[in-house]
């Protein structure tokens, strides 16, 4: 478009140029001292008046052609402008959806693709190109999801033989001397602390994999308060208050009970062992969002002060704000991880936020049931509907 004004604009500054050239006054004055007779100066006086005659009327041709270059240069600037956006959009319509598609695969949709159609020209071998990056990349995630699994898995097994080995050696006649109990007791810590890990991975993968087993109308309020008074005796143990709790018994939601309740279970841990001594706890279940579209669990807990650009952070496996692997005796490192994992598996949000006096709040945000959900009963013991 930018060419073909600058184009036409200097068409039209030649066309003026030639146009004012052409229009000079070629008239020739008599020569006073010539002596000419009075019909010779009559006859040069009408050719003057002829010539004055034919400039003017150059002129006004000039500016007739002027005028029609300019209102001819406007109206297919116009055309110009709207052919240029009609073949601009039939043109880059390929690549509107190509980026709007690319724009929603994620790691757990790298299944979907591109799927471009038309002329093999270059759009399409690009479409083509990024749907076999897409096959190889899906093909990678997977291998690596299956190997955390089937490792995981495998271990189990000399995970059992040590313990039955140790319960073995402790087993035999005999008293057992002191030295070898505590050796025996801290190598069954440490192998419950291996087990906790190799489920923390299996409910990982099988997360990613988006293996839901036992789907069910769960009542959300069920499984938080499950996971509270389950963990009555380590609230006790470090001194902390339950402050009042904020349940709405018609926050239900549609997903899987062993997952769930795990997030329920994770996020109430971490609340704990992150928590100080003599401290307190929260939690919370109700309607989220104008249309409460959408129901949420929220767990706070007083706690040292946290930086809130690094408790994005702690969704990552094996990360902790002060200590990046596992070594605290404070868990595995995955426990909000999996909170993370089971969320996005089950189209919600998460959201952690650091309490300016101490502590962290977590928000989990599930989609919500419709209403013929509140009219069932649930069962007391595992939030699921009758």
């Amino acid at each position: 478009m930018t060419l073909f004004l600058l184009s036409g604009t200097a068409l039209l500054a030649i066309a003026a140029v030639v146009a004012s050239g052409g229009s000079r006054d070629s008239r020739i004055g008599p020569d006073a001292g010539t002596g000419q007779p009075a019909t010779a100066a009559q006859a040069q006086g009408r050719i003057d008046e002829l010539e004055q005659q034919l400039a003017q009327a150059h002129d006004t041709q000039s500016r007739q052609i002027l005028i029609a270059s300019v209102t001819a240069l406007g109206i297919m600037a116009v055309v110009s402008v709207g052919l240029g956006w009609f073949i601009a959009g039939r043109v880059l319509r390929p690549l509107r959806v190509m980026t709007a598609a690319t724009r929603r695969i994620t790691a757990d949709s790298l299944h979907e693709r591109l799927a471009i159609g038309g002329p093999g020209d270059e759009v399409k071998d690009l479409a083509d190109t990024i749907d076999d990056l897409l096959g190889r990349l899906e093909g990678s995630f997977d291998a690596q999801r299956l190997f955390v699994a089937n490792a995981s898995h495998e271990l189990r097994t000399p995970l059992t033989t040590m313990r039955a080995s140790l319960d073995v050696a402790l087993a035999k006649p005999g008293p057992v001397p002191a030295t070898t109990a505590t050796l025996a007791a801290r190598m069954r810590a440490g192998l419950d602390q291996v087990d906790r890990l190799l489920e923390s991975f299996l409910v990982l993968a099988r997360t990613q994999h988006g293996e839901f087993t036992d789907l069910a109308r769960l009542a959300l309020s069920q499984l938080a308060l499950t996971a509270l008074t389950g963990r009555a005796k380590d609230i006790t143990a470090k001194g902390l208050t339950v402050r009042e709790n904020r349940i709405d018994d018609s926050a239900w939601v549609w997903g899987s009970q062993t997952l769930l309740r795990r997030v329920a279970d994770n996020v109430v841990d971490n609340a704990i062992a992150h928590n100080d001594p003599g401290g307190w706890i929260s939690v919370a279940v109700g309607a989220e969002g104008d249309d409460a579209g959408a129901v949420s669990l929220v767990v706070e807990s007083s706690g040292p002060v946290l930086d809130q650009r690094r408790v994005a952070d702690l969704v990552q496996p094996f990360r902790r704000l002060g200590a990046d692997r596992t070594g605290t005796g404070q868990g595995n490192g995955l426990g909000l991880s999996i909170v993370a994992a089971i969320t996005q598996a089950h189209h919600g949000a998460l959201e952690l936020r650091a309490r300016p006096d101490g502590g962290l709040r977590v928000t989990i945000t599930l989609p919500r049931t419709d209403g013929r959900a509140t009219a069932e009963a649930p069962d007391t013991e595992t939030g699921v509907a009758r």
